[in-house]
């Protein structure tokens, strides 16, 4: 299916590695030009960038810390510089630190508050601004199923994703009249660079608790952050799709 999207400039934040990386690579597939931002991992980046470039579009990797406000509005001041305008916004990068709340520090929540709920508002917000001037737009938040359900030992996690789910319903009400939409991914487990360290009895008891008896891959999500970002989804605004084999429901 043509989602139509040649032509399109699209930022994925966190893009260098894990679903970041698959996802700039299916936009580029679909058309895009593709934007990713990172904070350290050059080398990978610059492989992301020139798979990007292979297919026939323009790539751009930006070294830019999401919980930084300055960097997200420098970072789309850049893209739209470079790329002469801007249509997307995926909103990946995240981290964990987990832990059970009563030794949780109060860095270990500041960090994954700040990187995964803040970062994702520095990235709205900025895309906001030309989205709504424009009177056009696509934001996509990944969040997880463990902002729907919480998870034993991520307060701090499971809050930032419960929090992405809730402003991204907001923002979907605020932009709605501007012809902007705002939707959800949430993801259970996905082997990821990040899944990998998992000790194996965690990741066996995700796959226990799927109904389709394995972990998900990136590629997994990504055809639906595509559907999200194209105009097949034109009507469909506020809503959070689990991807997640019923790893919870």
């Amino acid at each position: 299916m043509d989602l139509e999207l040649q032509g399109k400039n699209a930022i994925v934040t966190g893009g260098s590695m894990g679903i970041g990386t698959a996802i700039a690579f299916v936009l580029a597939r679909e058309g895009c030009n593709v934007a990713i931002n990172y904070r350290r991992h050059d080398t990978e980046a610059k492989d992301v960038v020139a798979g990007i470039e292979k297919m026939g579009r323009k790539g751009l990797a930006v070294k830019a810390d999401v919980s930084s406000f300055d960097d997200a509005q420098n970072m789309v001041e850049t893209v739209i510089k470079e790329f002469g305008g801007l249509d997307i916004m995926v909103c990946n990068a995240g981290i964990t630190w987990d832990g059970v709340i009563w030794k949780m520090t109060e860095k270990q929540w500041d960090t994954v508050i700040n990187v995964n709920l803040k970062g994702y508002f520095n990235y709205n917000r900025a895309a906001a601004l030309v989205f709504k001037d424009q009177k056009h737009g696509k934001i996509v938040n990944i969040s997880s199923i463990n902002g729907l359900r919480g998870k034993f030992a991520q307060t701090n996690y499971s809050a930032s994703k419960g929090g992405e789910i809730a402003m991204s319903k907001a923002l979907a009400k605020e932009l709605g009249k501007f012809n902007v939409n705002v939707n959800v991914i949430a993801p259970g487990m996905v082997m990821t660079e990040m899944a990998e360290s998992i000790p194996p009895e965690f990741v066996n008891k995700a796959v226990d608790e799927t109904v389709l008896v394995r972990i998900a891959t990136p590629q997994d999500c990504v055809e639906v952050v595509a559907f999200f970002c194209s105009d097949r989804s034109r009507h469909i605004t506020g809503e959070v799709i689990k991807v997640d084999g019923v790893q919870y429901i």
